[in-house]
């Protein structure tokens, strides 16, 4: 993922509302949202190349996505895949701070990343750049940095994540995906400057990224009632301006 919005036990009706944007390059193979035939509890997109995943649910309610931290200076051309860290988190069955504080031994053999996840005993967020903590009721942002980096696309996504909440006690799937379409650029003094150059900034910096070799691939909502119904649906893009393809799994969280 490199877009991640989030609302933690904000809204009285969803207590785990999330809204994703995966970008990547174009010609990277991957597969949609599926239960996976080997992990049978585990629904999730994934990579073709390497394995892992980049966001994914499992029927008993462990969830975990991830972004990459952007710093190409430091880019190891052979380190591990980062998405198999979501999918190892899936298909263990241990707590998700003892997870996270097992794998932190080895958090420098990856990429820079940034980690959320949890399940229904709480949800945690962990940066190979950063620390780990639990967090609380709120609203989050992430992308390519650290969590709640004021970049002009976290702002502008968490403001309408607010917005959109405030307004109703019934959030709709279709709403957050508007959330996520929004194409605007911001004016290049707003720009973060991650080392990639001022071209590249400003293809990256709306929410819905589109350009001819890398943008926004797909986009995914997961939505959590106070029932623990769960809404999980992923539209495809991989370079079309709009979706040819939408996933749709509903289920409710298993207890045993």
């Amino acid at each position: 993922m490199c877009l991640i919005l989030l609302s933690h036990r904000m809204h009285e009706n969803y207590p785990f509302i999330l809204a994703a944007n995966r970008d990547e390059f174009y010609e990277r193979p991957s597969a949609p949202v599926s239960l996976w035939n080997d992990a049978p509890d585990v629904i999730a997109g994934k990579d073709l190349k390497s394995g892992g995943t980049w966001l994914g649910m499992t029927t008993k309610g462990r969830v975990a996505a991830i972004t990459n931290y952007r710093d190409p200076k430091s880019f190891r051309e052979h380190a591990p895949s980062r998405g198999w860290l979501v999918k190892n988190f899936l298909c263990s069955r241990e707590d998700p701070k003892a997870y996270l504080e097992n794998m932190a031994v080895n958090k420098d053999r990856y990429n820079g990343f940034s980690l959320i996840l949890g399940d229904p005993s709480g949800l945690f967020y962990f940066s190979n750049r950063g620390t780990m903590q639990e967090l609380s009721p709120g609203l989050y942002a992430l992308s390519n940095s650290l969590l709640n980096t004021p970049w002009p696309k976290t702002e502008r996504g968490k403001q309408g994540l607010e917005v959109l909440l405030s307004r109703t006690d019934n959030p709709l799937p279709e709403d957050l995906f508007g959330i996520l379409s929004d194409r605007m650029k911001p004016d290049d003094r707003e720009l973060p400057d991650t080392g990639v150059g001022l071209e590249w900034e400003r293809i990256l910096s709306p929410l819905f990224i589109t350009s001819s070799v890398y943008g926004t691939r797909s986009s995914s909502v997961i939505m959590i009632d106070k029932k623990d119904r769960v809404m999980f649906i992923e539209r495809v893009f991989n370079g079309h301006p709009d979706p040819w393809m939408e996933v749709k799994f509903e289920f409710r969280i298993q207890k045993n």
